[in-house]
């Protein structure tokens, strides 16, 4: 039975990830804060670890309890937008760091640790990244601090693949979905967004390894 790490699973498209993937059969590893939403993917089928991506020990102690397992999926969905401004407002120290903390420094602290159990199945690892971290595609600068994050969370998953050996590392955009963060007017549905990516996932070739793709399996650029 192949194996899916979600990390991130509690809502949106980090649970609909973890029921989809248990929908089709796979065992489903799935991550989250909260008691009740541990106890709703357990309710799912599937296995829930708690974790919070913000503290360090929580961190470490998924990469103990996952040291046995051979991953074919992982994906790193956890991640927070921050402020919502349209100008070039600095943000307040307190809204920095909670936003890089989540979506980078996290990580930098669990994609070392996920990848020799991915390498180990020839699997694959995807972060959860956005078109507004894209260098090169973005033409507004609204939520400043969420697109340096993403530009970030792009560079940590370039690294790591770097260092994948028989594994794919790869970073998506998911889309504009219909989620707490996406709003009810993005014309998405987590449904469809996610299809997607287990779709592009399940295509991809050693060549793609490194690269940054719309959920749909267009490849995007920096």
């Amino acid at each position: 039975m192949p194996v899916a790490l979600i990390i991130g699973a509690s809502r949106g498209i980090g649970h609909e990830l973890a029921t989809q993937y248990k929908a089709a059969g796979w065992r489903v590893i799935a991550t989250a804060r909260k008691e009740e939403d541990l106890t709703a993917l357990q309710s799912a089928g599937c296995e829930a670890l708690q974790l919070d991506v913000t503290n360090f020990n929580d961190c470490v102690g998924l990469g103990a309890r996952l040291a046995d397992e051979k991953i074919d999926v992982a994906i790193l969905n956890a991640g927070v937008y921050g402020p919502r401004v349209e100008q070039l407002i600095a943000p307040q120290e307190a809204e920095f760091d909670a936003v890089m903390h989540t979506n980078v420094l996290a990580a930098m602290r669990i994609l070392p640790l996920v990848l020799p159990l991915v390498d180990a199945a020839n699997g694959r690892l995807a972060v959860i990244s956005s078109l507004l971290g894209s260098m090169s595609l973005r033409n507004s600068s609204h939520g400043w601090l969420y697109r340096a994050s993403k530009a970030a969370l792009n560079s940590v998953l370039k690294d790591i693949s770097l260092q994948a050996s028989d594994s794919i590392c790869i970073a998506f955009h998911p889309g504009w979905v219909q989620t707490e963060m996406g709003g009810s007017e993005a014309p998405l549905t987590v449904t469809e967004s996610v299809r997607g990516m287990r779709q592009t996932l399940a295509d991809l070739s050693a060549r793609d390894n490194g690269q940054f793709f719309n959920y749909d399996g267009t490849s995007l650029s920096w």
